[in-house]
């Protein structure tokens, strides 16, 4: 059994695809901060017949990123799966004009470190298994960058460009990096963006291997 190992886990999105990748037959490793949450979220999973563990581990701490990610491989499996989905924090949100150096240090760990921690953290895995899917969720300014938000658009267009040579570099190792932009809020009344539809979305980009940046919906222009 192989494992899909979620970085951001939280009761929407992360749930839902935890959910849908443990019943495609994976094992599933959540990550994030509150223990509590990862309990609660191990829980509902369990009581799906989902085998499932929580791993303490903070975004901002590299070193929790790496430990975590090499314990759960032992636990559970090598990991096939890895989702990078963590919620940017509010204070990643300000205004272009208001943006200082040192405000953009936080987001660019975040969403730059983060990731790039996590993949180094289980390539070699999919290198000895023959495959792998590297999963990147992003929102509409990794496409269109906001000023209202210049934190999280500077970063997520790093992300994006991290993520896009990596769907390039390791194509020919047959492991596959593809990223979901979701322009709008991601709400259970959503026709293109509820939780279960976007798990569905992300387990197609595991199962059919095409492309790099695919969208939830359509995405205005600026």
């Amino acid at each position: 059994m192989t494992t899909f190992a979620l970085v951001g886990a939280g009761p929407g999105l992360g749930l839902a695809a935890a959910r849908r990748f443990g019943k495609a037959g994976h094992s599933v490793a959540l990550l994030a901060r509150d223990n509590d949450r990862l309990n609660e979220l191990v829980a509902a999973l369990g009581s799906d017949g989902i085998r499932a563990r929580g791993y303490s581990a903070d975004v901002l701490d590299l070193d929790s990123l790496t430990a975590a990610l090499h314990t759960a491989a032992v636990d559970l499996g090598p990991v096939e799966i890895l989702q990078y989905s963590p919620v940017p924090r509010a204070d990643f949100m300000k205004p272009v004009l208001e943006t200082s150096a040192a405000d953009l240090d936080a987001p660019l760990s975040f969403s730059v470190k983060g990731p790039l921690t996590c993949v180094n953290a289980v390539l070699p895995g999919m290198r000895e298994l023959g495959r792998g899917t590297l999963l990147f969720v992003n929102g509409g300014s990794a496409v269109h960058p906001k000023p209202s938000v210049a934190g999280t658009s500077i970063a997520f267009a790093g992300e994006s460009a991290y993520a896009a040579m990596l769907h390039t570099a390791l194509a020919p190792e047959n492991i596959h990096a593809a990223q979901l932009i979701v322009p709008g809020a991601i709400s259970p009344a959503s026709e293109h963006s509820s939780p279960e539809v976007l798990a569905e979305r992300l387990h197609g980009l595991h199962t059919d291997r095409k492309g790099f940046r695919h969208y939830a919906e359509p995405m205005p222009e600026p």
